[in-house]
């Protein structure tokens, strides 16, 4: 068998369907939509959710809890990733940033406590889990807050006039 022999599995290769096209072809008149309606008109179908007229799930059921407008979100580096610094060094943004453990520099960063510290480090960090700062001072190191927390923009509340 040779390159130019090969043929296409049968059914693989369908024409395209050419709808409106008179009562011949099968899908003349109303191409194939029905009678008239919402779902026979063209552009943005049925909104997902909608129950026509019915009062819609997503509002019959009470809201709960709370989600801030401006989250902090936090890069997560592990404790036990920092094993791989050299004992007594100070462990920083820019060497966690050229050690790979952080994606951005300049977004805020937390440390955690899974797995275990085996060195004394200087941990700078902008948060740190409660267990982390534990386990990192019980292996002889220090663990620094550095810069500011950062806080959500504050809402400004406007002027009754």
């Amino acid at each position: 068998m040779q390159l130019h022999q090969i043929k296409a599995p049968k059914g693989s290769r369908t024409k395209k369907v050419r709808r409106g096209r008179g009562p011949a072809s099968g899908l003349g008149k109303q191409s194939g939509s029905g009678d008239k309606g919402q779902r026979s008109r063209s552009g943005r179908g049925i909104i997902l959710g909608s129950e026509g007229g019915q009062m819609p799930l997503i509002r019959r059921l009470p809201k709960v809890g709370f989600n801030t407008a401006n989250p902090i979100v936090y890069q997560v580096v592990q404790l036990d990733s920092l094993n791989c610094f050299a004992a007594n060094s100070t462990v920083n943004v820019e060497l966690l940033k050229n050690a790979k453990l952080l994606s951005s520099s300049r977004r805020p960063y937390k440390i955690l406590s899974r797995g275990e510290l085996t060195k004394a480090l200087t941990v700078q960090a902008n948060a740190f889990s409660a267990d982390a700062a534990e386990k990192i001072k019980k292996a002889g190191g220090k663990a620094e807050v550095v810069g500011k927390r950062p806080e959500p923009k504050p809402k400004v509340k406007k002027a009754k006039t």
